[in-house]
């Protein structure tokens, strides 16, 4: 077995140099590939190297931790290698860490603590172990025969559903680490007991960009299709017409009715009322087709299990 690999994403010199020296210590074996500084090159060195672990700092330049992973899981070549294992790399207080140990997050409080750096490895190698290959069959063990007849398409097929299942559970994992840490930024969770607050009606919205002419309109949110996340704005498309807003979709989202309104995608959030069909292309990846509409909104791996039933 090859040495595992890890990537630290971390914008601080000193405390990326810190982190790697406690893992030396904690993990002799691991191999650290690279130290990144800012979150648009985490994606590109991840991409390129396929480490085995990554360590995400939740703030750094270009796009935080959240969002380099979530841009991860889209575009990350499974054929070739499975979904690193995630660690979320962070400064918060007593108090956000302790949200972070409720929801069972794996995360490395800066400066680095060895002994929750211990833990985090144990469990770190104990995934790496479970996601081994089975063993090949022994070599004269009849097989039950595949539907082409052979012995090597049923084999073929039992590995496509342990990968399957692995990637699923590997995706179920990444949701409910981003999910959770999601919530802690940028603001704090609400106080044990307080009431969720009411979903938002009606947004304040420009139907045009720039213009010194610019029109605000008040859009009912029942009457959106779908929010897109683009540049500076966020674009709010109904029926007959677009309108952009400042409001980022991370601020957005826990504003609208969740039974309404669902992320698709990491820049998009689609009204569920607005869905005609649900589409799988010959690449296994899945297209909403909205009412009314001719563009096809693409589903990304993190949010696929919204229609599991496809």
């Amino acid at each position: 077995m090859s040495r595992p690999t890890a990537l630290i994403a971390e914008d601080e010199p000193l405390l990326a140099r810190a982190l790697q020296a406690e893992l030396a210590q904690a993990w002799p074996e691991l191999d650290v590939v690279a130290r990144i500084g800012d979150g648009h090159g985490v994606v590109a060195e991840a991409l390129r190297l396929l480490p085995d672990v990554l360590f995400l700092d939740i703030r750094m330049p270009g796009q935080d931790g959240l969002a380099a992973a979530a841009e991860l899981a889209e575009c990350w070549p499974v054929e070739r290698a499975a979904l690193p294992q995630l660690v979320f790399v962070t400064a918060y207080d007593e108090y956000a860490v302790r949200a972070f140990e409720a929801q069972a997050v794996d995360y490395v409080l800066k400066p680095v603590q060895p002994e929750r750096l211990r833990r985090t490895t144990a469990r770190l190698r104990a995934a790496l172990a479970a996601r081994e290959p089975a063993a090949p069959p022994v070599q004269g063990a009849v097989l039950p025969p595949a539907e082409d007849g052979s012995a090597d398409a049923i084999g073929r097929t039992r590995l496509d559903a342990r990968a399957n299942e692995a990637l699923e559970a590997t995706l179920a994992e990444w949701r409910r680490m981003l999910s959770s840490a999601s919530g802690m930024w940028p603001a704090l969770p609400s106080a044990p007991g307080s009431p969720p607050a009411a979903p938002l009606l009606r947004l304040i919205a420009a139907s045009e960009a720039g213009s010194a002419g610019a029109t605000v309109r008040m859009v009912p949110v029942e009457e959106v299709q779908y929010f897109e996340a683009a540049d500076k704005y966020v674009r709010v498309l109904t029926a007959g017409h677009e309108y952009l807003i400042r409001t980022p979709l991370r601020q957005l989202l826990p504003q609208l009715d969740p039974q309404s309104f669902w992320q698709v995608h990491r820049a998009v959030v689609v009204n569920t009322a607005a869905i005609d069909a649900v589409r799988r292309d010959e690449a296994g990846r899945l297209h909403l087709v909205l009412k009314g509409r001719s563009e096809k909104l693409a589903v990304s791996r993190l949010f696929g299990h919204l229609f599991r039933a496809m």
